[in-house]
C-alpha cells in the first residue's frame, strides 16, 4: 500500500540550524555519514524561509534558550506542523527544557552529546513521523470509503447534500446555475428477473462508468440508490445541461452490457432542475425537482430527457 513505502536516508531531508559555523559542521558531520539530505544555515531568520521552501522532514536547532529562539520555534511548528523539530542547547535546567518542548520541540538533547546518539534521536523522529503519515493516509482512505459507494467508486448520498449545499451557496454568491441530474435505469427489474444479481450489479457498475466518463472533474456524479444515479453539474446553463442529458442517454442507449454469456441492452430515464442566478433553494428542494422532472420522464414513454420546468408546461398545455 502507498503508506507502506519507505524512505531511504538520502531522501530525508533535515535541516540544521547554528550560529556557530564550527558547531554547524561538528553537527553536519554525522548526517552525512548516514546519507541524509541536509541543509544548514547561520540565521533563524533565514532558515524559516528555507524551510518553508525545501519542506525538511526534521529542523535541528542548536541555539541558546531565549525569546528569540522561543518564538521562532513556534513560526516553524505553525508554518511546518508535520516537520519534527530536535533542540541543541548547552542549557540543561529543567525550566529551559520544559519551555523547549513547550515552544513545540519534539526532542531536547543537551550538549555535550555523543554523535551516535543524535542519530539514534533522529531514527525515532522519523519513524514516528512515519507512522503519522501512515495514519494520515488511511484516514484519508476510510473517509474516501465513507463517502464513496462500493459498487461504482462514485459519491454516495451520506456525502452528497453537504456537497450539493456547498455548490448552490457558491453559484448564488457567483450568479451561476447549478443543475441536479437524476437519471434511473429504465425496466431495470428485467436484468435481475432474467439474469442473476451478480449481473444486475455488474450492469450497476458499467452505468457508474458511463456517469463518471460523461461528467467533468467539477461535477458531482453520484449513485442515489439502486439503479437511480444523481448527478451536479456546475456553472451550466439550461443548453449546455440539456446536451450533458442527451449525451449521457445515447451512450445508454448504445450500450451493449455484456459479461460472459449474459448481456442486455438498456435505457435511462433522465430529469433535471436548474437554479435560476441567485436563486435561494435547498439541496433537497432542488433534487426533488430533479426526481419530479425524471418521474414525467418516466409516465411520458421512458429513453428521454424531462426538466422541471417542462412539467409546468405540459399541466397548462393539458388544461
Amino acid at each position: 500500500m502507498k503508506w507502506q513505502k519507505k524512505l531511504n536516508s538520502g531522501n530525508r531531508r533535515i535541516l540544521v540550524i547554528d550560529q556557530d559555523e564550527q558547531s554547524l559542521d561538528i553537527l553536519l558531520e554525522p548526517l552525512r555519514w548516514e546519507g541524509y539530505d541536509t541543509k544548514s544555515d547561520t540565521s533563524l531568520k533565514s532558515a524559516l524561509k528555507v524551510a518553508r521552501t525545501w519542506q525538511p522532514h526534521i529542523v535541528i536547532m542548536d541555539t541558546p534558550i531565549n525569546e528569540e529562539a522561543l518564538k521562532t520555534l513556534k513560526m516553524f511548528k505553525r508554518k511546518l506542523p508535520h516537520t519534527s523539530i530536535l533542540m541543541i542547547s548547552d542549557d540543561s535546567q529543567t525550566d529551559s527544557i520544559i519551555s523547549g518542548l513547550d515552544s513545540g520541540a519534539d526532542d531536547y538533547i543537551v550538549k555535550p552529546f555523543v554523535p551516535l546518539e543524535l542519530l539514534a534521536r533522529i531514527r525515532t523522529q522519523l519513524r514516528i513521523r512515519d507512522l503519522s503519515q501512515q495514519l494520515i493516509l488511511v484516514n484519508e482512505r476510510l473517509k474516501e470509503l465513507v463517502d464513496t459507494d462500493d459498487l461504482t467508486g462514485l459519491f454516495n448520498m451520506r456525502s452528497l447534500y453537504q456537497k450539493l449545499e456547498f455548490e448552490i451557496e457558491r453559484g448564488k454568491r457567483f450568479q451561476r446555475g447549478i443543475c441536479v441530474i437524476m437519471m434511473d435505469m429504465d425496466c431495470f427489474k428485467s436484468v435481475n428477473d432474467g439474469h442473476d444479481h451478480l449481473f444486475g450489479s455488474f450492469v450497476i457498475s458499467e452505468v457508474g462508468k458511463i456517469v463518471k466518463e460523461c461528467t467533468r472533474n467539477v461535477d458531482i456524479p453520484a449513485r442515489y440508490g439502486g439503479d437511480e444515479f444523481l448527478m451536479v453539474l456546475t456553472e451550466v446553463n439550461h443548453e449546455g445541461a440539456v446536451l450533458f442529458c442527451e449525451r449521457l442517454r445515447k451512450t445508454i442507449e448504445k450500450t451493449i452490457f455484456r459479461n460472459g454469456t449474459d448481456s442486455i441492452k438498456l435505457t435511462a430515464s433522465i430529469g433535471f432542475a436548474i437554479t435560476k442566478p441567485g436563486e435561494s433553494i435547498s439541496a433537497k428542494e432542488l433534487v426533488r425537482r430533479a426526481d419530479n422532472a425524471l418521474y414525467h420522464a418516466k409516465r411520458t414513454g421512458r429513453n428521454r430527457v424531462s426538466f422541471f420546468d417542462q412539467i409546468e408546461q405540459d399541466k397548462k398545455k393539458a388544461a
